[in-house]
């Protein structure tokens, strides 16, 4: 039944819809309009400026890649100079236990403050330790490097001893 009274429907269109389609085709826009209505749509719609033509991805993209940059300075810049403003007392970033490196992942402060640091030993990727001067190369990327940590009574890491570099 639903499938007669839509053809009715259609039907009943198709002599309206003719007539509509022989009046259009009959007009003709004079010379010029087209260039005028471009005109003014250029006008009411300013063109965007550079910035509005990047997408949030890029602007995603662009935010990560520069906060590294900055990161890579401000750690470069921390390895030149401990004792400079951002470390007022000149306290070292690095101390030394039984002659070897022991390096410090939090604030000297905040590592005096735990009430009951403990030691683990575990296995960390080579790739992890670049950043702290660790070389890496293609043939040595996916090794790993026995370090001891200390671990703070909450279990985040304060320090970092290498104990064998393969």
């Amino acid at each position: 039944m639903t499938h007669d009274h839509e053809d009715d429907i259609h039907s009943g269109l198709a002599a309206p819809l003719d007539a509509l389609r022989a009046a259009m085709a009959a007009l003709d826009a004079p010379r010029g309009v087209e260039k005028e209505l471009m005109d003014a749509f250029a006008r009411q719609f300013r063109p965007r400026r550079w910035y509005h033509a990047l997408s949030p991805a890029q602007w995603g993209l662009a935010g990560g890649v520069g906060s590294t940059i900055v990161v890579a300075l401000l750690a470069l810049s921390l390895s030149l100079n401990l004792s400079g403003p951002g470390n007022p007392a000149g306290l070292p970033a690095i101390g030394s236990d039984d002659g070897q490196a022991f390096i410090a992942l939090e604030s000297a402060e905040r590592i005096a403050q735990e009430a009951d640091p403990h030691m683990l030993e575990t296995d960390v990727p080579r790739t992890a330790l670049a950043a702290l001067g660790v070389p890496v190369s293609p043939e040595n990327a996916g090794d790993s490097v026995r370090a001891e940590l200390l671990v703070g009574a909450d279990g985040s890491p304060l320090a970092l001893r290498l104990v064998s570099l393969p």
